[in-house]
């Protein structure tokens, strides 16, 4: 059997759609070898993958890792400033440490085979620095460049016409050699310190030529011409269908009644930002709320008084709580909408930071839900878009839809099937 590396973003959104993967490479029996945030080794273990922990690369897994002042400077900044921020210090700035991390494991142990998070060039440098192929996991939309699209990020909608592609080029440019001209000039000294050529590369161009994994389905990405072939649409990338799970007292409340679950993720935790607006908008309305703050330790008291057609939990497994719901208001995150999607349930999305925009609008396009686009609406605005998407079958049946197509997707065993021919296929001997 192979010996196989994993690298993964250490943000838990980055690391939950490699963990089936990682589970069913090894109960193929290769042994994986994972590097990752130290947050997440029980996870990784779980699998039956072997932990690796970073020494060059950023570790910002857990809070206490990230220096305040980090923390401090990204507060400060907004849109384009913001994300220029993040690209430059939790993706882009940390690949040189990563790459090296992974040569170090490669030295120790010579890897068959890379997979790693779309969101890291450092998967790419490894292969061009061993000779070995790697396999891009896409955790979020996919970033890969389309004639039809303009540059990840702009949440613009495809449009393959002469113009839409003059337009998708221009804006291609700009952000290439403008807006994240500094970004590029700074992964290529990334490269010049692992001694591989200057090319100025752009995160979202890196395409590997093996295998690129998209964690959805085909419907819900925007059409694109010039898909490469390389790409497999392997439906969501799902785990803990089995998690163990002690229902509260109010559990049974659920049986016999519409349920809206409101969700803001496991980041973005602020709850006067869509929780306490939904609990606020539907508190009179014939429907029972079920809020999950997304916080470990709870943070139910955070939520303020709840109306009594309100019940809150920190957080309740999918695989218990999907099946019992009928429509989901969420800020929009890649891996959360995929599991409702997967239960074939219509949404409400309310989300404009990181990748939700793009998320939203790939969305609302499915006819699956309705966009509210913005990241703080008023109840008015969610009340009116939860009673039109119930009142309205035409929403669930596109997510039935999508749902059907998830179901006849390959999941972690098409993924795994799609490396292994990739294995098979390369020939070229250990460097």
């Amino acid at each position: 059997m192979a010996e196989i590396l994993l690298l993964s973003v250490p943000v838990f959104g980055h690391v939950k759609p490699m963990l089936p993967i990682a589970r069913e490479l090894v109960r193929r029996g290769h042994r994986v070898r994972w590097l990752t945030g130290a947050a997440f080794r029980e996870r990784v273990e779980g699998t039956g993958a072997d932990y690796c922990a970073f020494q060059e690369g950023f570790d910002y897994s857990r809070p206490e890792l990230v220096p305040d002042h980090l923390q401090a400077d990204r507060d400060c900044l907004h849109g384009l400033n913001k994300l220029r921020f993040d690209l430059a210090t939790f993706f882009i700035g940390p690949c040189e440490g990563y790459c090296k991390d992974l040569l170090r494991l490669h030295e120790e142990t010579p890897a068959e085979l890379l997979v790693c998070d779309s969101f890291l060039m450092a998967g790419a440098w490894w292969a061009e620095k061993t000779g070995r192929p790697w396999v891009q996991l896409c955790c979020t939309v996919l970033t890969l460049p389309s004639r039809a699209l303009a540059p990840f990020g702009l949440a613009l909608p495809p449009d393959d016409s002469w113009s839409g592609r003059i337009r998708n080029r221009l804006l291609q440019r700009i952000t290439r050699s403008v807006l994240f001209r500094s970004l590029r000039k700074r992964a290529d000294q990334a490269r010049q310190a692992l001694s591989l050529p200057s090319v100025r590369p752009w995160l979202f161009d890196v395409v590997s030529p093996h295998l690129v994994l998209s964690g959805t389905v085909r419907s819900f990405e925007y059409p694109r011409p010039d898909c490469p072939p390389q790409v497999l649409f392997a439906g969501p990338l799902l785990e803990n269908s089995d998690e163990a799970f002690t229902p509260p007292a109010w559990w049974t409340d659920l049986d016999h009644a519409t349920v809206v679950h409101v969700t803001q993720g496991t980041i973005s935790n602020d709850p006067a930002q869509l929780l306490r607006p939904t609990l606020d908008a539907l508190a009179d309305e014939p429907v029972l709320v079920v809020a999950c703050t997304g916080r470990l330790d709870g943070g139910l008291a955070s939520l303020g008084p709840l109306p009594a057609n309100a019940r809150a939990a920190g957080y309740i497994p999918y695989a218990a709580l999907l099946p019992k719901t009928s429509l989901v208001v969420s800020n929009g995150g890649f891996q959360g909408v995929q599991a409702v999607l997967s239960h074939g349930i219509p949404m409400v999305t309310a989300g404009e930071s990181e990748d939700k925009p793009e998320v939203c609008a790939r969305l609302l396009r499915t006819g699956a839900s309705i966009d509210l686009a913005t990241a703080n609406p008023e109840p008015a605005s969610i009340r009116a878009a939860v009673r039109q998407v119930l009142d309205d079958p035409s929403f669930s049946l596109a997510a039935a839809a999508l749902a059907k197509e998830a179901a006849e997707a390959g999941g972690a065993s098409g993924a795994v099937d799609a490396i292994g021919t990739v294995l098979r296929d390369f020939t070229t001997p250990h460097r």
